[in-house]
C-alpha cells in the first residue's frame, strides 16, 4: 500500500535540490537519530551494473539462513515502498510514511538549530528513514544498495561487515569521473577496514583500485575466481548451473532464478560473500546459500510478462552501454531471429552508446517517453535513434503502452529497455494491480 500522498509530496520534493554527493546531511541525520545503523550488521553493495541482483541474491540467502533481514535498494519501479524490505516484504504505506514525517520533522528541527547547514536530499532522506526504519523493526542484518558512486553516498555512513562490487564501468560520469580507475576509486570508498570485500570485476584498470584500496583499509579481498569453477548453460531463457564449486563447498545442479547468462558472475559473487560472513557473526549454511541462488527475485531484470494470447514483454532497464551489451547477449540465445525492442533513456545516458551495444537484438526500434525532468524528450531521442541505427526501422509513440502496442503489431515478443523509468511504467500500465514490490 502507498505511503499518503501528502506525506509521499513532501519526501519527493527535497528532489529539487538534485544530487549532492557528501556525507556532512546523512552524518548528522543518522547521529540525531541515535546511530541506527549500529543496531544491526550493514552489508553494502557498490559497483555499476549488477548491484539490484546481488543485493537480492545476499538477502535472499541471509532471510533462509533464519535472519530478520532489510533491504534498501533504488530506485523504485511504481511505488516508494518498493525501497525499503524487511524480511522479504516491503513495507506497508502507512508505516512508511510515519517515518518519512518522523524524518523530515527532525531534518527541520535540524535545521532551525543550526546542525543541519541545508535540507537534505531525496536520497539522503530516504536512506536515513531506511536505517532508521531498520532498527524500529529489529532486523538483524541490513542489505543496502548503493545509490551513485560510494565514497560520498549517503549509504556510506555504515560500517559494513561485508562490500560486494559486482562490477565497475562507465556510468554517471559527470559525478564519477571518465575513467574506470576514477569510477572505481568512488565504488571503492565504501570499503571500510576489516570488512570482507567481494568483487566480480576482472578489468584490470577498476581492479587495481579496488585491491589497492581493500588493502589500505585492512580490509580482507575475496578474489571470486580463486578456487571457483562454474559449469552452466541457457535453456529457454534461464540459466542452469550444472556445477558450482567454491573453496567452501559445491552447488548445484540448480536454476538461477535470475534470467541471464550475467547472473553466473553474479551469483558467484553473492555465494562467496555468503560463504564469508560467519566471522561478522552470520554463518549461512548451504541450503540458505542454494535458496539464495533459486529463489531471489529482482523486478524488471529480464523480466518475461505474459499479457494474453501470443504477447509477451521482455524487460531490462540496460541503462548503460555494458548493460545493453549484456542484455544484447541473452537476446542472441533467447531471442536469435531478433526481436522488436522498445526504447527510453534519460539524458544524462549515453542513449547513443545503448542502442550501438544492442547489436543486432532489435529488428526495428520504438521510441517511448519517460515521465521525468530528466528524461532525454522524445524528438531527440528519436533523432539519436535514426543517426546510430540507420540499419532500423525506427519509429516513436506517445506512451511507453502505445511504444509495445505498436512493437507487437510486427512480433508477438517484444523487448523494452533503456531505462528504469521505462521499465516501471510498463510494470503499471500491463498490469496496474500486479506487485511490482515483491522480494520472495
Amino acid at each position: 500500500m502507498a505511503p499518503p500522498d501528502d506525506t509521499v509530496r513532501r519526501l519527493f520534493d527535497l528532489q529539487r535540490f538534485g544530487i549532492k554527493l557528501g556525507l556532512d546531511n546523512i552524518r548528522a541525520l543518522v547521529e540525531a537519530l541515535g546511530h541506527p545503523e549500529d543496531h544491526f550488521t550493514p552489508v553494502i553493495v557498490a559497483g555499476t551494473n549488477g548491484k539490484g541482483s546481488v543485493a537480492a541474491m545476499v538477502e535472499r540467502g541471509l532471510r533462509a539462513a533464519g535472519y530478520r533481514t532489510g533491504l534498501y535498494t533504488s530506485p523504485h519501479l511504481i511505488d516508494l515502498t518498493e525501497r525499503f524490505a524487511v524480511n522479504g516484504e516491503t513495507i506497508d504505506g502507512e508505516a512508511l510514511a510515519a517515518e518519512a514525517a518522523a524524518t523530515l520533522d527532525l531534518a527541520d528541527t535540524l535545521q532551525r538549530t543550526g546542525r543541519l547547514a541545508q535540507p537534505p536530499t531525496f536520497f539522503e532522506a530516504t536512506t536515513a528513514l531506511a536505517l532508521s526504519l531498520f532498527r524500529r523493526r529489529g532486523v538483524d542484518a541490513a542489505v543496502l544498495e548503493v545509490g551513485l558512486g560510494g565514497r560520498f553516498d549517503a549509504t556510506n555512513i555504515v560500517r559494513p561487515a561485508a562490500v560486494a562490487i559486482p562490477s565497475v564501468d562507465l556510468d554517471h560520469q559527470a559525478y564519477l569521473g571518465d575513467s574506470l580507475a576514477a569510477i572505481a576509486r568512488e565504488k571503492a570508498g565504501v570499503i571500510k577496514p576489516g570488512a570482507v570485500v567481494v568483487t566480480g570485476e576482472t578489468k584490470s584498470e577498476a581492479r587495481t583500485v579496488i585491491d589497492a584500496v581493500a588493502a589500505q583499509e585492512g580490509a580482507r579481498l575475496i578474489d571470486v575466481d580463486h578456487g571457483v569453477t562454474v559449469r552452466w548453460s541457457m535453456a529457454n531463457g534461464l540459466t542452469a548451473i550444472e556445477r558450482l564449486s567454491t573453496t567452501h563447498s559445491d552447488y548445484g545442479p540448480l536454476t538461477l532464478a535470475l534470467r541471464g547468462g550475467h547472473q553466473v558472475r553474479n551469483a558467484i559473487v553473492a555465494v562467496r560473500l555468503l560463504e564469508e560472513l560467519a566471522p561478522a557473526g552470520l554463518p549461512v549454511p548451504h541450503a540458505a546459500i542454494v535458496t539464495a541462488l533459486t529463489g531471489a527475485r529482482c523486478r524488471g531484470r529480464l523480466e518475461l510478462i505474459d499479457t494474453g494470447p501470443g504477447r509477451q514483454l521482455l524487460l531490462d532497464p540496460a541503462h548503460n552501454v555494458a548493460a545493453a551489451t549484456a542484455l544484447a547477449g541473452y537476446l542472441a540465445t533467447f531471442a536469435p531471429r531478433g526481436l522488436p525492442v522498445v526504447f527510453g533513456a534519460l539524458a544524462d545516458k549515453d542513449a547513443a552508446g545503448m542502442l550501438r551495444a544492442l547489436g543486432t537484438a532489435p529488428t526495428r526500434i520504438v521510441c517511448a517517453p519517460i515521465e521525468s525532468p530528466r528524461a532525454l524528450p522524445l524528438p531527440r531521442l528519436l533523432a539519436v535513434a535514426r543517426a546510430v541505427r540507420p540499419d532500423l526501422p525506427v519509429d516513436a509513440a506517445e506512451s511507453p503502452a502505445a511504444a509495445v502496442e505498436a512493437a507487437w503489431r510486427h512480433a508477438p515478443l517484444a523487448a523494452a529497455t533503456g531505462s528504469m523509468y521505462l521499465v516501471g511504467a510498463l510494470l503499471q500500465a500491463l498490469d496496474p494491480h500486479r506487485d511490482a514490490s515483491a522480494v520472495a
